[in-house]
Formats: C-alpha cells, structure tokens, sequence
C-alpha cells in the first residue's frame, strides 16, 4: 500500500473529526455570538471533550441573557455535570424574576438537585396550590362522631424548599388538628352550627412551621354526621359487665355444687360408718351372752326396743297428702 495512500486517509479522518468538534461548535459559537452571550469558541469546543452537551449550555445561557439574567457559564456547566436540569432552572429564574421573587442561581440549583421542581415551586409561589385533605373521622365530648374533608390553600416557601417537609406532612397536620377541634368540642351540634371554628382553631397552631408551604387557609368543604360511638362504647361495657356478672354467678354456682357433693360424700361416709358399726352389734351381742355378761331377758328387750324403733321409723317416713292415701317422703 503506498505510503502517499496512508496518508490521505488520515488525512480525511482527522478532517472529519475536526469538522465534528469544529463545525457544529462554530455553529453555536455564532449563534450565541448574535445573541450576545459571551461564549468562546475553544469553551464550547471543550465542552464536548468534557461530556457536555454544548447546545444544551449555549441555549441556556442565551435565554438567560435574553431575559435579563447574569448566569455564568461555568455555573450552567457545573450544574450539568451534577446531575441538575439545566433549562428548567434557567426556566425558574425568568419567572421569578417576572414575578419579582428573590431568586438566586445557587439556591435554584440546590433546590433542583434537592428533587423538587423548582419552576414547579415558583409557579406555586404566584398561584397557590388548593390541596384537598382526607375525610378525617373524630368524636366529640358527646360521644356523636363526624367526618370532615378540607381544602388547604398552600403557597410554595422558596426559602425553606430544601429540607422543609413536603403535603404529606402539612396534610398530616391538618389532619390532626382537625380531630383535636372536634374533640374538644362540648356537643357535636356546636361543630356542625360554626364549621369555620375548626378553620380558625387548626390556622391558630402554626401548622406550616418546618415545611417547605405556607399555608393561607383552611376551608371545611363538608361535615358529616358519623356513628353514636358514646352508645356503642356504653353497650359494649353493659355486654362485657354482663357476661363478667354471668362468669361469677357460674363460679358461684360451681363452688356451691362441689360443697354440696362434698357434704353428700361426708354423709355417705358417716352412713356406711353407722353401717359397719350397726353390724357390730349382733356380734358384740353374742360375744356378751356367750361371757355371760348379758341374759336372755337382756337380749329380748333389746330385740323389743329394736322393732319399735323399725316401727316408729316406718311410720314417721310416711304422711297423709290430703287425698286420704298416705306416702312416703323423701329424705
């Protein structure tokens, strides 16, 4: 291969890639040129070497300049490189400028690399944002529960953008403030009468403190009235005292019919005690005779008084019914 070939091909390489680097750089060299933003052409070269979309910086700075801004071009750069939305910042500085909010490049910036939108912010900041709460349930001193959902009209805190707390927080807040309004309330009617006391009430407490919103008002946008809870709550003790009540009367029960058994078992036992020992007695009996410790009369007499005793027994076990027919009652 000729060397003069070689040549030529390197030749038309480094030509291209010159025109690469060179002629679109020349093309937005000259328009910023036009435009009036200062932006040299070797910078913008660079900018490409340094993994920057030059267009993107160039258009920047020319609607920054357009509009009456002093944005550096290092600081457009350096913002690209972080990560930040170039244009949307640029974008954020004309209307808070044309709006006649304090707004500088540093804080847009810290606010666009925060996450937040910050043309999203400004534009809130000119026309606040009406965030509608969550139906909110609470109870008032007379036990009658009621449901409120809210409006909350917020206007963006440019100043307090990054790290303040976003609507969660604020919708938190409202939130509970409007349970405690309606806690503290005597009578659910004084609630449903004045609605905007709940307004007036939650504003007082400063619920915006620490967030990124400033809240202008709160308007209650409807009140329902809810469930008796102070009855449901009454009940459910009545229910639960009962069933306690119904636990000790069974106890009581139980305890009472293990002493009975126990007492029938004591006079069982006592029972097959006198049994045992009654038939004792015929033995003891013949033992006397056969010592001679008793006589014959003796034994009679004890069979005599043995009998009327059956007799006595049998006839104090039975008694008349009133229908002339006697029978027996039981022990």
């Amino acid at each position: 291969m000729p060397v003069e070939f070689i040549i030529l091909v390197i030749l038309v390489i480094a030509l291209i890639v010159l025109l690469y680097f060179i002629g679109s750089a020349i093309s937005l060299w000259v328009q910023a040129l036009v435009s009036g933003a200062s932006i040299g052409l070797f910078n913008i070269i660079f900018m490409r070497l340094r993994k920057i979309s030059p267009k993107l910086i160039v258009n920047g700075k020319i609607m920054a300049v357009k509009a009456g801004l002093e944005v550096s071009t290092n600081d457009l750069e350096s913002h690209f490189l972080a990560g930040g939305d170039v244009m949307r910042v640029i974008q954020a500085l004309i209307a808070a400028d044309k709006a006649n909010i304090d707004l500088k490049f540093n804080r847009a910036a810290a606010i666009d690399l925060a996450g937040r939108n910050v043309l999203e912010a400004v534009q809130m900041s000119v026309n606040p944002k009406v965030i509608e709460t969550p139906m909110v349930a609470a109870m008032a001193k007379d036990g009658i529960q009621l449901k409120a959902i809210s409006r909350v009209t917020v206007r963006a805190n440019i100043d307090r953008l990054v790290g303040g707390a976003g609507e969660e927080t604020i919708l938190a807040r409202v939130g509970e403030g409007i349970v405690t309004t309606i806690g503290s309330s005597d009578s659910h009617k004084n609630v449903l009468e004045n609605p905007d006391s709940i307004s007036k009430r939650v504003l007082e407490k400063g619920l915006d403190a620490g967030t990124a919103y400033e809240i202008l008002s709160i308007d209650i946008a409807d009140v329902d009235v809810g469930k008796n809870i102070g009855a449901e709550l009454e009940t459910d003790r009545a229910e639960a005292d009962k069933k306690i009540a119904q636990a000790k009367a069974e106890e009581r029960r139980a305890m009472a019919y293990a002493a009975e058994q126990e007492m029938k078992a004591k006079v069982q036992e006592m029972r097959a005690k006198v049994v045992e020992n009654e038939a004792q007695v015929p033995i003891a009996m013949a033992e006397a005779l056969r010592a001679g410790n008793i006589g014959i009369m003796d034994y009679y007499r004890f069979k005599n008084i043995q009998a009327d005793t059956q007799m006595r027994d049998s006839i104090g076990g039975k008694e008349d019914d009133g229908s002339g027919q006697e029978t027996e009652t039981e022990e």
